[in-house]
């Protein structure tokens, strides 16, 4: 087994849990999950294959990935969600792989796919994270949404083989949920940033993002999952803007903000 701990928070993630965990066993003896009060069974699932499961309370994306760190056996982590699965290419590197150097990050390549269909072209047809690095030196930052790691100075990236499948949405309906609960998390982040909804912000933003995915980036070329993808980009670019005009127009209580917010359907 390779030094490396595999940390994976979950939230309901019966549906895609088992195939990570499978192939996460392949690279080590030390996998841990950070439950959030789940009740589809996905503990029992990440116990049975062998995994520490933990529950810990909802302090945001970054910080319960922190939390998963905190309890992980070895100094090298590779972080997974549920729905996102190793290749053999990517393992084969990872037992191949000189870890003696604390101050490298590996960026691994990603395959996302939209229900079974691979996405070859468009935003998500390039999509590469920052995601096996060593606790002493780096840590997740703590933000509500699209988290980031944070990387110490000197800090060297590297690439490596093999690639990450991610299972990004089984449908339109479960793109759209997601697209609207990621633009309610990313209008709270910009508030406490003090950013402001512009004009530009709300409708040429996602104009330009459409394009930019859609015909730049070839997006067209994966037919309507293609068009789908573009058409929910847009959407979730032009919605995280108006939930932030509107967030300053309520009283500043995340219940407030939860309760009044209005918004049509994507």
């Amino acid at each position: 087994m390779v030094p490396v701990s595999v940390v994976i928070i979950t939230k309901n993630e019966a549906a895609f849990i088992e195939d990570c965990i499978k192939m996460a066993r392949l690279i080590t003896d030390d996998i841990v999950v950070i439950d959030n009060d789940s009740t589809d069974g996905t503990p029992l699932i990440a116990s049975r294959y062998g995994c520490r499961v933990f529950q810990k309370s909802w302090s945001g994306y970054g910080a319960n990935k922190n939390k998963g760190i905190a309890e992980a056996r070895y100094n090298w982590i590779l972080s997974l969600d549920a729905d996102e699965v190793p290749d053999a290419e990517l393992i084969e590197a990872l037992h191949n792989l000189n870890l003696d150097k604390p101050n490298i990050v590996y960026d691994i390549k990603f395959r996302s796919y939209f229900g079974k269909k691979l996405i070859r072209f468009g935003n998500w047809g390039n999509d590469h994270h920052l995601r096996l690095f060593n606790r002493l030196l780096v840590k997740w930052g703590e933000t509500e949404v699209h988290e980031t790691l944070l990387l110490p100075p000197g800090a060297e990236i590297k690439n490596i083989a093999g690639y990450i499948h991610h299972h990004s949405v089984t449908d339109i309906d479960d793109f759209k949920r997601k697209a609207v609960h990621y633009a309610q998390l990313s209008a709270a982040k910009y508030y406490k940033a003090g950013k402001k909804a512009t004009f530009i912000k709300l409708y040429f933003s996602p104009a330009f993002g459409f394009l930019r995915n859609y015909i730049i980036r070839l997006g067209f070329l994966d037919g309507a999952e293609g068009l789908a993808i573009a058409r929910v980009i847009y959407k979730n670019t032009h919605l995280k803007y108006l939930y932030l005009k509107q967030y300053k127009e309520l009283p500043q209580t995340q219940d407030a903000y939860h309760s009044e917010l209005t918004i049509e359907h994507v």
